[in-house]
């Protein structure tokens, strides 16, 4: 974007939000525009090869495009999107995608496989936590390059490195927050010092996606405009105006006055004060990512499988079902999605006060020790962690709280350096091998392996018997002996005491206006604004 591109459209969003004051007496909001109030802490970078948080990735949905895309009725199937069709190799070692021609990205530019490819591969070359999607194939920098790759400018050729489901890498390629295609030559003509447009990608785009990033000022405001040359039709709405808010009530205020049309992010008590009003629709969608409770088996006290089982049983699961997680999350207590066939029942952990301290008498701790928890600020992460040192204490474990944006929080986590982190994560594709890859799986305990991607390496947790169970998982036909191979690893899990202690799947609740129409609610990292209007 060019200096005079940035400057227009600074004006153009200082115009767009006085469009919408924040009195009393204010009118609706444009017809034409879509004004969202969120929380902006964790939207720290939109580059898609280090943008792993759903913020980005809700962000980068309207940006880019991906080769395919969920069928949202039946999560099993894949639907065209920049690829128009593909075929498997009867070996199922080769996909051959087939390209739209009629994609031009927002410089215009065509697109082309090329750029694909070359997505791809700067992924692996840059090497931040998304590569980890990818090394779990089996690609690395040296030979992704000649594994995929353009055989002409529409036909994409992918060989996969070993044997696997390639349904797996085509589900990856759906919903990956690295498997949107960027436009290769801007991102090469910001370039500098090799580092593939990387600097430039953290605040710019360059995608073919249904809208351009017009203006982006951190934890203030964010303005995407309509890409009128869209291939897949334009966007009805001309603008979508993103304000960082925090405060729930000021959201919820907001839009009861109608100064907002889309909140997310509100809390509890004021979304339920609100619920059930005819000039506001409540939307709480369930999605795959989990709260959770991690120990980091760095730490002494945590590489002691009696202390990890003495803070499982000091976390009051029901206590924060019932009082905190209400419009955040559904109870769930295993390394599984809940809608899953190969999920089994929560194994029923509960407040059992007198059994942790026994285990932490037993494990060398009768009085305890002391440690800290990291969190997020903003509910329901510091709730559940205020909940938790208070629980925590009863068993005599003193823990101070330390929390931040996302990028001190998560980028601890990433570093393996913490104690404990109340956070959210997971694959969020509903597929039983990424749950239990994402949360049991460590091919590597290294500090140097640098696989950030699975929240195992990130707590230094380590076995063998499930990288073995989870392997032969995603490489077994037979349906049969493969459930038995996914109740086998979370039986493990639960027996090893796995440092990573769900409590919640997330159920992502979006308070919106009444007059909001196509809001499709789609997984936090695949809703896009482009069918949404008004109806007025």
């Amino acid at each position: 974007m060019t200096t005079a591109f940035t400057k227009l459209h600074a004006g153009l969003l200082a115009a767009v939000l006085a469009l919408v004051p924040m009195t009393q007496a204010s009118a609706k909001t444009p017809a034409d525009q879509l004004i969202v109030g969120m929380s902006m802490v964790n939207l720290f970078s939109i580059d898609p090869a280090n943008a792993p948080g759903l913020d980005a990735s809700g962000v980068n949905a309207n940006l880019y495009d991906t080769l395919v895309k969920r069928d949202q009725g039946n999560p099993e199937q894949h639907l065209p999107q920049l690829a128009e069709r593909w075929t498997i190799s009867d070996d199922g070692k080769q996909i051959t995608f087939h390209l739209r021609e009629d994609v031009k990205f927002h410089s215009g530019n065509p697109l082309t496989a090329e750029d694909v490819a070359w997505s791809l591969y700067r992924v692996m070359k840059l090497n931040f936590g998304l590569a980890t999607t990818w090394k779990a194939y089996g690609y690395n920098v040296d030979n992704i390059q000649s594994l995929i790759r353009a055989s002409d400018a529409h036909t994409l050729v992918i060989d996969l490195p070993q044997t696997m489901d390639p349904l797996l890498l085509i589900d990856s390629l759906a919903i990956s927050p690295s498997a949107v295609v960027i436009d290769r030559k801007t991102a090469l003509a910001h370039e500098k010092n090799a580092d593939l447009g990387a600097n430039w990608l953290v605040t710019n785009e360059a995608g073919s996606g249904p809208f351009v990033l017009s203006k982006w000022t951190a934890n203030d405001s964010l303005l995407l405009t309509r890409f009128d040359g869209y291939w897949g039709g334009a966007a009805k709405l001309k603008r979508v105006v993103v304000r960082h808010m925090t405060e729930s009530q000021s959201l919820r205020l907001m839009l009861e006055r109608g100064d907002l049309d889309l909140a997310y992010g509100m809390a509890a008590p004021d979304i339920r004060a609100i619920d059930g009003s005819e000039k506001i629709h409540v939307q709480s969608l369930p999605r795959g990512t989990m709260y959770y409770v991690a120990l980091s088996m760095k730490q002494p006290e945590f590489a002691n499988p009696k202390v990890r089982e003495a803070v499982r049983n000091l976390i009051d699961y029901k206590g924060l079902d019932e009082q905190v997680m209400p419009y955040y999350g559904q109870l769930n207590q295993q390394p599984m999605q809940l809608s899953l066939a190969a999920r089994l029942p929560d194994p029923g952990y509960h407040m059992d006060v007198a059994k942790a301290k026994k285990l932490l008498a037993e494990a060398g701790y009768p009085d305890g020790f002391t440690t800290t928890i990291r969190t997020l600020s903003e509910p329901p992460f510091i709730d559940i962690a205020a909940r938790l040192q208070a629980t925590l204490a009863e068993g005599g474990i003193k823990a101070s709280i330390v929390n931040g944006t996302g990028n001190q929080v998560y980028g601890a986590m990433r570093a393996r350096n913490f104690d404990i982190i109340v956070a959210r994560g997971a694959e969020r594709y509903p597929h039983p091998y990424f749950s239990l890859r994402t949360f049991a799986y460590n091919p590597n305990n290294s500090d140097d392996a640098g696989l950030p991607n699975f929240q195992g390496w990130r707590a230094s947790f380590f076995s063998p018997q499930l990288n073995s169970l989870i392997d032969q998982a995603g490489v077994e036909r037979d349906a049969g002996q493969r459930l038995n191979l996914y109740h086998q690893a979370q039986k493990i899990y639960d027996e090893q005491v796995g440092p990573i202690m769900m409590i919640s799947q997330m159920t992502d609740t979006v308070v919106s206006a009444a007059d909001v129409k196509g809001f499709a609610g789609d997984d936090a990292e695949a809703t896009r604004y482009l069918g949404v209007y008004k109806q007025r």
